[in-house]
């Protein structure tokens, strides 16, 4: 018998509803209850309303392609950097003070908040970074949120704290921009000294080898090439004087053998013969026409060879003059020649003195020309000696102008971007650079944001619920009846043949109509109160 009553009996919805109609109470007070103790305590907890305020970022109005920003940080790092500024305890305490804010927590708020304002303070701030519509990642626009105890407070508050994020981002803006432009200005300062140091090694190095520098290689060699031809002209010039000098020797020979031979005849002669005359008017015309390819006519070597050529044609002419009167009148001379003889027997101009003259002239010639020819083999020793100097030289050149170069190109580079820091800098200065602009001024809000009475409301009711449940399932465990005839079914072997209906009085179907009615206003009171105070909790907060 025993063991046919732990046999576990199956249950319809109609007997969940049956043991939810007998247990109603079990359920419906603890509900209520417990929905009413959260909705109290809901009540009583300090309400606190949040202020919004969104503030956007303007980019720079100048094009970066005409001017280049200092400040190239995020915004989410920058605001980090500036929240670690203006969350400061100076900052806030500054805050806190001007508004009389986080007095003396006492009863239930003494154990819910930290009795430091200014830890209160910086839980009550909340920065939310808002991405640019349709380009997640990339930060535009941030939101400042800031909790107090009243809504004209918040909003206060909040606009305190953006006017402050505003001003410190311009504050910040320019002094990095200053200090970037300062930066550059003292590099660039050094570079310009480093570039000056450098560049006084190139030039001293280039004035202690003048002459030998890679840039005066062509020039070398055109003045070699020219010096080289002038040694050649001068080489030229001396053999043509040094056979004028024979010459002029033999001619001079000729007068004295002349002079000699009519000493016994007549006394003095002195002449040469128009072959020879004719001879050394010959390399005279070349040696000038040689003269006249490499100089002017003004030139004076030119000018005195035309003077010796015209010279030594009178001298002919007389000679050819004096032969045709001898022919008239034949005289032997012992050898000598008639012309000479009667030169010298004229004693008119003397020739002899004129070659002798010539030849000291020639002399002085062959020595200037060979003078020349040795300063220009110094001069082209001199140039050869440079030209094997400028590969070494330009290996010097080429180490130390490295130095100046890459002091150069720093100094450059320094120099422009100077130069675009100054121009970001009054940028800055003119409020065109990259700026915070409040879009949505901070809000003043309605309904208090925290604590969330309508979810304490929901979650006493729920929580009450769950409970009334609990106890109604374990009263009806613990409460073992026989209710129905199918109860009788799982214990007694027998069918039931007869049932007995319930028999009650008029007194007391009116008594249970009094109860019933009294019990569904009871119940109708107990949900209008949870929906009125959950309606009270959705509007109010």
């Amino acid at each position: 018998m025993q063991d046919e009553l732990d046999d576990p009996v199956s249950r319809s919805w109609e007997d969940y509803w049956a043991i939810a109609l007998r247990r109603r109470w079990w359920i419906l007070l603890p509900l209520f209850l417990v929905w009413a103790a959260a909705w109290g305590v809901g009540r009583l907890l300090p309400s606190t309303y949040e202020s919004e305020a969104l503030i956007l970022v303007e980019q720079q109005k100048v094009p970066d392609q005409y001017v280049v920003p200092n400040v190239t940080a995020n915004l989410q790092g920058r605001l980090q950097s500036m929240s670690q500024q203006i969350l400061s305890r100076t900052r806030l305490q500054s805050t806190i003070d001007r508004f009389h804010l986080y007095p003396q927590p006492r009863g239930l708020n003494a154990l819910l908040k930290s009795g430091d304002p200014v830890e209160r303070m910086r839980e009550d701030i909340k920065i939310e970074l808002v991405d640019a519509p349709g380009r997640p990642g990339e930060l535009t626009a941030f939101k400042m949120h800031y909790s107090a105890v009243s809504s004209e407070l918040a909003r206060q508050v909040n606009s305190e704290l953006t006017t402050l994020f505003i001003d410190e981002n311009l504050k910040a803006q320019t002094q990095l921009s200053e200090n970037t432009t300062a930066f550059l200005e003292k590099e660039l300062e050094d570079a310009r000294v480093n570039m000056a140091d450098q560049e006084a090694k190139v030039a001293s190095f280039k004035a202690k080898h003048l002459g030998e520098l890679p840039s005066q290689l062509e020039s070398n060699v055109q003045i070699l090439a020219g010096l080289q031809g002038q040694l050649q002209n001068t080489q030229r010039t001396l053999d043509a004087a040094k056979q004028q000098k024979l010459y002029l020797e033999s001619l001079q020979q000729q007068y004295q053998s002349a002079q000699a031979s009519l000493g016994s005849v007549s006394g003095d002669p002195n002449g040469a013969s128009p072959q020879t005359l004719g001879q050394k008017l010959l390399e005279l015309q070349l040696r000038l026409r040689d003269l006249q390819s490499k100089y002017t006519d003004e030139h004076p070597d030119i000018v005195a060879l035309k003077e010796k050529i015209a010279k030594t044609e009178e001298l002919k002419k007389q000679n050819e003059n004096a032969i045709a009167d001898n022919q008239k009148e034949p005289q032997a001379t012992n050898g000598v020649d008639a012309a000479s003889m009667e030169q010298v027997q004229r004693g008119s101009p003397s020739s002899m003195m004129q070659v002798q003259s010539q030849l000291k002239a020639n002399e002085l010639e062959i020595s200037n020309d060979d003078r020349r020819e040795k300063d220009l083999e110094a001069e082209i020793s001199g140039y050869r000696a440079r030209l094997n100097l400028t590969p070494e030289t330009e290996q010097e050149l080429t180490n130390i102008s490295r130095g100046y170069e890459e002091s150069k190109s720093n100094y450059d580079s320094l120099l422009q971007k100077q130069m675009q820091s100054q121009l970001a800098t009054s940028l800055e200065h003119r409020q065109q650079g990259e700026q915070f602009r409040i879009i949505d001024p901070p809000s003043s809000p309605e309904k208090p944001s925290a604590p969330n009475r309508l979810a304490f409301s929901l979650g006493g009711l729920i929580a009450g619920f769950l409970l009334g449940l609990g106890l109604a399932s374990v009263l009806e465990l613990v409460d073992v009846r026989v209710r129905q005839e199918k109860d009788l079914e799982g214990i007694v072997p027998v069918r039931v043949l007869v049932g007995i209906p319930r028999l009650s009085t008029q007194r007391e179907n009116v008594v249970r109509a009094m109860r019933w009615w009294a019990e569904l206003g009871a119940v109708t009171a107990l949900v209008m109160l949870i929906v009125l105070g959950n309606l009270y909790a959705f509007y109010k907060g």
